[in-house]
């Protein structure tokens, strides 16, 4: 498996890439320059939309709006008029708290966790967004949440802490959104960057890009070996996601944040959208049902 280049954005810090499956598109975000983007690989498109507040999430929710994570808070945006709507607001409550990394669960639930803009640890929180609109906070004491994903049987949610170089899995209950019992399934090394972005396939395997590693990893979250490496042109790989027709695609986001002159001459397509057919289908992207 080797990754293509398909669209060279030179993106600052281009995360959170999400299928939707509505609009046969690539939904990714670039955190720092304050923009959302909806790439269309059978039109080799990227459209942009331009938002005020730096952008860490966006989830599928109807065929004409998505649901983002501003810095102050979540929203929905109306892709056609660009509106937004608050659903709720960002209950840190701290100014110098971002929300980051999310995903929406198999009954539709947003999870979303925050980061702190000056890095100190142990600042943010996991937070669990209900059709309802209330917002919960279910785990608190976290440095900078990141790749979220589930079991194919829907009985485990893996989540990443970046500075704990860990994987955690949870038990998860979809009928009510809890989480409980968890331990650690996955341990980087120092050699191998930081676990960033995740996703899962339908062999309930994890794959997890590496920031500072350079490179896309599947994982067995049951024995914590590392099953598969690939190559990623790019230093700062910083999430992926499966899509495409058949969910073979897997997309992956990087970032050329902090790179000095030399590193990006060396890798140039830093800030890329890059693609790897694989031979496992991706499991899907559950869209917000509020």
């Amino acid at each position: 498996m080797r990754p293509e280049l398909v669209l060279d954005a030179q993106a600052t810090l281009g995360e959170g890439p999400c299928w939707d499956e509505a609009l046969n598109g690539l939904w990714w975000v670039d955190i720092a320059e304050k923009r959302l983007h909806l790439f269309r690989p059978a039109e080799n498109a990227n459209q942009t939309f331009q938002l005020e507040q730096q952008v860490g999430t966006v989830a599928p929710r109807t065929a004409g709006s998505v649901v983002v994570a501003l810095q102050d808070g979540l929203y929905v945006l109306d892709l056609r008029t660009r509106a937004l709507d608050r659903l709720a607001n960002n209950e840190d409550g701290r100014t110098d708290n971002r929300f980051n990394d999310g995903k929406c669960d198999p009954s539709g639930r947003l999870w979303v966790g925050t980061l702190n803009l000056n890095g100190e640890q142990g600042a943010g929180s996991l937070y669990r967004l209900d059709a309802s609109g209330e917002l919960r906070r279910m785990k608190a004491g976290v440095s900078v949440s990141n790749g979220l994903g589930w079991s194919p049987d829907h009985t485990r949610m893996y989540w990443i802490d970046s500075p704990t170089r860990q994987v955690t899995a949870f038990d998860y209950d979809p009928a009510t959104g809890e989480i409980g019992h968890p331990e650690t399934v996955v341990r980087f090394r120092e050699e191998d960057g930081v676990p960033d972005g995740m996703t899962t396939d339908e062999e309930g395997m994890l794959w997890i890009a590496h920031w500072d590693g350079g490179q896309v990893s599947r994982w067995d979250p049951r024995t914590g070996e590392r099953l598969e490496s690939i190559p990623i042109p790019a230093p700062r790989v910083t999430s992926c996601a499966f899509g495409g027709p058949d969910r073979r695609d897997l997309y992956v986001t990087t970032a050329r944040i902090r790179l000095d002159e030399a590193t990006l001459r060396q890798y140039p397509h830093s800030g890329g959208v890059f693609r790897i057919r694989t031979s496992v289908t991706g499991m899907r992207a559950f869209p917000f049902c509020g």
